[in-house]
């Protein structure tokens, strides 16, 4: 099943209304659909440089708002929520994550998770819904979001559009790994530097 949406993807990327799909695919994504949207961005970069820009910010706006969708699942839809979590494999964690939120650590340790989920191939549709679910403050939980996939996004994107089929091997290779470690050391900075202040 995923290697047919995955194929389908990138056959949408090649699409004459590729971009109109790219909304699409980075809208549900971010709810419930399991095939990211950088399948779609790196091989539309390369074909269509100039619009690298275009193709990020479509990317980032619609993932964010599938996001705010993903939210309000979890907020007012919980047992449809409950079942995407499942089928990721996350519902039992909930558990512990309203129980890490009763304490002000547990906010912070949110906020690091939440950005990792939108800037890492950890699946971030799981954590909009689990955002909704537990009450997460909605404004911070966008801002965050805005700036997880906004980075996620602009890297992919940018990248692309410089190094064109050698990022999509490297990507293939090693995309995971490298932006699991890049996410990482974001958080840990911004940690320092909130300490330090």
């Amino acid at each position: 099943m995923f290697n047919n949406l995955y194929k389908k993807c990138l056959d949408l990327a090649c699409h004459k209304s590729s971009k109109y799909y790219l909304a699409v695919v980075s809208f549900i994504e971010s709810s419930f659909f399991p095939i990211p949207p950088d399948v779609m961005v790196i091989p539309m970069v390369i074909s269509k440089k100039n619009d690298f820009k275009k193709i990020f910010l479509i990317t980032t706006i619609f993932s964010v708002m599938g996001g705010m969708f993903g939210y309000l699942i979890g907020a007012f839809f919980f047992e449809f929520g409950s079942h995407i979590m499942n089928f990721y494999d996350y519902e039992d964690k909930l558990t512990d994550i309203k129980e890490s939120l009763i304490n002000n650590d547990g906010f912070y340790t949110w906020l690091g998770i939440l950005f990792l989920a939108g800037f890492t191939p950890l699946p971030y549709k799981v954590f909009t819904i689990a955002s909704g679910l537990i009450g997460f403050n909605f404004l911070i939980f966008v801002l965050i979001s805005l700036i997880s996939r906004g980075t996620r996004f602009f890297i992919i994107s940018y990248l692309s559009y410089k190094f064109g089929y050698l990022f999509t091997k490297f990507m293939d290779e090693h995309g995971s790994k490298w932006f699991t470690i890049i996410g990482i050391t974001i958080v840990i900075i911004v940690i320092m530097i909130y300490l330090v202040a």
